[in-house]
């Protein structure tokens, strides 16, 4: 099986740090020992209300990421412009709501298909890889490919909590299903929300042709008790299997 790439969403690290105000935990530090400690790559999803990662944050982390940088968000004006300004590896489209406390739901491909059309060839045009965030529907992985994404991001919560529940074969087959339609499409296959330690084993080896994940959350949980370093080598032996 090839290696999947682990990008780190460092979200929950700006959290901590704005809790308190100042600049502890270092955002910038982070993403550089990050790095270091051997993930791929590096994650943030600036919000409207820059509760956590900050547009400038985003921008800061451009001259700090030598792996590849990925921004999600939902494409509003203001995100836009700044990936545009950024012009990070990837960016990753997910229709949250302002006032939704984490990403809940992916595109509606066919709703929002010339929408996401207009936004995804604009940062084509300027070099910027393109992922989308989908429910493991093989319509909407069928609406993705008419969008022009070069990838799409498999919201994994609703397989998190069946393997959580032990309903590890109902949990899967939905997204087999569809990454297998991905590839038949010719899209790239990421993933990500609610991926831990426990669960990314199985999903790795049952998902086909994974090129990344994105763990945000219960990596930086896992890291309170285990150490930031360890975590992030763990992740990474598991997904070379």
């Amino acid at each position: 099986m090839h290696m999947t790439k682990l990008s780190v969403n460092i979200n929950k690290l700006a959290t901590l740090r704005n809790a308190r105000g100042g600049i502890i935990p270092n955002i910038l530090q982070a993403a550089r020992d990050i790095e270091s400690f051997g993930a791929d790559g590096i994650t943030v999803h600036p919000r409207p209300d820059e509760r956590h990662i900050t547009y400038q944050d985003a921008r800061d982390l451009v001259a700090i990421v030598t792996t590849e940088y990925n921004i999600e968000g939902n494409p509003i004006p203001a995100f836009t412009e700044l990936v545009l300004e950024i012009k990070p590896t990837q960016v990753t489209l997910v229709p949250d709501a302002e006032d939704a406390i984490t990403s809940n739901a992916g595109w509606d491909t066919h709703t929002h298909k010339d929408f996401l059309k207009d936004v995804i060839s604009n940062f084509q045009e300027a070099g910027i890889r393109t992922s989308i965030f989908v429910d493991p529907d093989p319509r909407m992985v069928e609406g993705a490919k008419a969008t022009g994404t070069d990838r799409i991001e498999l919201y994994t919560e609703s397989y998190a909590h069946a393997y959580a529940q032990g309903n590890n074969k109902q949990g899967i087959d939905p997204f087999i299903e569809a990454a297998l339609v991905a590839h038949q499409c010719g899209l790239g296959i990421n993933a990500g929300h609610d991926l831990s330690l426990d669960n990314i084993r199985f999903f790795k080896e049952n998902i086909p042709h994974l090129l990344e994940v994105s763990i945000g959350h219960a990596l930086i949980c896992e890291s309170i008790y285990l150490g930031l370093e360890n975590v992030v080598r763990m992740y990474k032996h598991r997904l070379g299997l």
